[in-house]
């Protein structure tokens, strides 16, 4: 039979040479195993022997699982403090070093183009008017000269909460909401904002957009002053050798109403692909303010003239930029935002 205390020498010094914690672990069941470690074993054939023996032997065993659990409970702690201290060597944190820099991103195309337009139109003393998406339907479509049953509203097909509230389809009542709110002209404003239609997604359509629109409101104001400031717009956005063109089209809420188009900044007008050799690219729709609305809007159409204009920025940035499907601007493929 071995001896509990040569066996506890032994463990001591197997402890002792154990490097990592794994290896620790292997000497623990070698030794302190429930059924096969030597500790245990020692205690095979103690039925055998007499009882002041019996007593002995136990005795010896106890005392050497006690002694050398100790001494794994010390070489445990020695390796966790010396695994310590070399992750304070090998992975210590500088504080104080610089970190990496960040890829940080930048504005989306179309609040580029949307800030653009408003700092334009801003040089020329109009102000940035905003307004809720929720309307009613008085502001949306009765303000604006469009009754019930009026078939202008297919040009507006809307999506309702009720029979009176709406999200709104364009930013025209935004323009209410303001001369209402003014009361005295002279009224000079911009509405930018998002707008909702019934519109199933395509290239050129989408069933939400952002929409600029805007309104002069004073004394002896002419179509002339209406084609001028967007001949400026155009050219401040575009480039200089741009031009504009106005065609003959109806609006509930002008009179007269107009298309106005932009040449071909591909072909400078000449006809190609772009422009389907038509040399111009249609941007959006203008007039003079209708009497009627007018005095919605609680102004007397006797003394005060206005006009307006209103077109997509989702349009102006294909234009701009030469992009030909509108869905790209709410893809988020950093592929196709990052070139802006």
């Amino acid at each position: 039979m071995t001896d509990p205390s040569a066996l506890t020498a032994e463990a001591i010094a197997a402890i002792g040479k154990a490097r990592t914690a794994t290896e620790l672990e292997r000497v623990e069941v070698e030794y302190l195993g429930r059924k096969s470690g030597r500790v245990s074993k020692l205690l095979e054939g103690i039925g055998a022997l007499n009882p002041e023996e019996r007593a002995a032997l136990g005795k010896a065993v106890n005392e050497a699982k006690r002694t050398i659990e100790e001494a794994l409970s010390a070489r445990r702690s020695q390796l966790e403090a010396s695994r310590l201290a070399d992750l304070a060597e090998t992975e210590a944190i500088d504080v104080t070093f610089p970190g990496p820099p960040l890829e940080r991103g930048h504005i989306h195309v179309l609040t580029q183009v949307r800030r653009q337009i408003e700092t334009i139109l801003e040089s020329l003393g109009y102000q940035v008017e905003l307004g809720p998406e929720v309307e009613t339907e008085w502001f949306n479509f009765e303000a604006l000269n469009i009754t019930a049953g009026h078939p202008a509203r297919e040009m507006w097909d809307s999506f309702y909460f009720s029979p009176e509230l709406l999200l709104r389809a364009h930013t025209s009542p935004v323009q209410i909401h303001a001369m209402l709110r003014i009361k005295e002209p002279p009224i000079y404003i911009i509405t930018p904002g998002r707008c909702y239609r019934r519109d199933a997604p395509e290239a050129t359509r989408l069933p939400y957009f952002s929409q600029v629109e805007g309104l002069a409101v004073d004394r002896g104001l002419t179509f002339g002053d209406l084609k001028g400031t967007l001949l400026y717009m155009i050219q401040s956005l575009y480039g200089r050798e741009r031009r504009v063109r106005v065609r003959p089209s109806f609006f509930p809420f002008t009179e007269p109403s107009f298309e106005f188009d932009v040449s071909c900044g591909i072909c400078g007008g000449m006809g190609c692909k772009s422009c389907r050799h038509k040399g111009w690219l249609e941007v959006g729709g203008c007039g003079m303010v209708h009497p009627q609305v007018l005095r919605n809007g609680g102004i007397d159409p006797t003394q005060w003239n206005g006009y307006a204009w209103g077109f997509g920025i989702e349009r102006m940035a294909m234009l701009k930029h030469d992009v030909d499907d509108m869905r790209l601007f709410y893809e988020s493929d950093l592929r196709f935002l990052e070139q802006f």
